[in-house]
């Protein structure tokens, strides 16, 4: 085995480890560690939650014999300052680490290069990126929110072949089967917060919540114009459980009273249009460390957020079946665009397989709009 394939078969294995973290480190990056010495694997870790030990400490910690003059591999190069854990180039040095491969760049002004710098000035040999478009792949959010400030939004939907999201009778449930609604309920726990419109609310009166063993409940947020959510929805009444802000541009104190008193967060915004500002709620998500979104609002909220243009990635998920009728909603609701030239491109998508589910994964290629 040469170096270079070597060097890339133990990233992978630190890559395995780093999406362990998945929404439990948010706003950090999923990172892994892996510790090799003379063949072997002598020490191995992740970053498991936010705040505590990452990836590099939590190999030393898990080291089986002397780091001294082993070579270190990290999917994202180590951290140059003081958070809520010390810089962990500091450790690489202190464990007399002789070699320093790393998988990608951090964009982070605070990181970017310092600890590279640090380590290449004691005589460590620094090699890399190795795996970059794997390794900055698993971390899009954290460069997202990182370089903008803002959120990385997802919006998400399930619809039959006639791309309908229910049926003339507004029956929803259900479109998808079991395991496409099994990585709905992964992703809930991946980002930090799920949004819906007070449409869905009144409608449905869904939790949010991700319904998957050792899942984390994303933050919700209802976007709420008028202040319609209900008092006794299951998303109001678990608020004390569940951290919930509801946007709206209502400012009167006698109706947010009862939505304080049951702990949701009142976020206020100006409105554009007759309807709230999404451009201004992301902007608030953002200073609030909010990194991620995923809608899974209806078919108006799915347009506003399209037409605000704070959407980076769009989920369809296409079930084997088709609906029918021209009154029966589709994916996206609003005007639409007049000409095909205007549609919204993305870029190819990625393409699984869910039982008898497809999933299209796309990125959004630009948009013009200014946040």
């Amino acid at each position: 085995m040469t170096q270079k394939q070597e060097d890339e078969s133990y990233m992978r294995h630190a890559l395995e480890l780093a999406k362990k973290g998945g929404g439990d480190v948010n706003p950090n990056p999923q990172v892994g560690a892996v510790i090799v010495k003379n063949g072997e694997i002598i020490g191995e870790g992740y970053h498991e939650h936010f705040g505590d030990l990452h990836a590099e400490r939590n190999a030393f910690k898990n080291c089986t014999s002397s780091a001294k003059g082993a070579t270190i591999y990290v999917t994202l190069e180590p951290c140059a300052h003081t958070g809520h854990q010390p810089p962990c180039y500091e450790a690489i040095i202190e464990h007399e680490i002789k070699r320093v491969v790393i998988g990608s760049f951090d964009p982070n002004p605070l990181v970017s290069g310092k600890g590279l710098e640090a380590l290449r000035a004691v005589g460590i040999e620094v090699v890399g990126p190795v795996l970059e478009e794997e390794c900055k792949a698993i971390n899009h959010i954290f460069f997202h929110y990182i370089e903008t400030k803002l959120p990385y939004v997802m919006l998400k939907y399930a619809m039959t072949l006639d791309g309908k999201i229910a049926t003339y009778t507004g029956a929803s449930k259900w479109i998808t089967g079991e395991q496409a609604r099994k990585k709905v309920h992964q992703d809930r726990s991946r980002f930090m917060a799920i949004m819906v419109g007070v449409g869905t609310v009144i409608a449905d009166n869904p939790e949010l919540t991700s319904r998957i063993e050792n899942g984390k409940n994303p933050i919700r947020i209802i976007c709420d114009t008028h202040l319609r959510t209900p008092i006794n929805s299951k998303i109001v009444s678990t608020a004390r459980e569940i951290p919930t802000i509801i946007a709206t541009a209502e400012d009167s104190a006698e109706k947010r009273k009862p939505y304080l008193e049951a702990n949701c967060e009142i976020l206020q915004l100006s409105t554009k249009n007759g309807e709230i500002s999404l451009q201004e709620l992301v902007k608030k998500c953002g200073a609030k460390a909010i990194d991620s979104i995923l809608i899974e609002g209806g078919a108006s909220l799915n347009a506003a957020a399209l037409e605000a243009g704070i959407v980076q990635k769009v989920q369809a998920y296409i079930a084997p079946k088709i609906f029918g009728g021209k009154t029966a909603k589709t994916a996206v609701a609003g005007q639409g665009v007049a000409q095909p030239d205007q549609a919204y491109l993305f870029k190819t998508p990625e393409i699984s397989i869910l039982g008898e589910d497809i999933l299209l994964e796309s990125e959004i290629k630009s948009c013009s709009r200014e946040l």
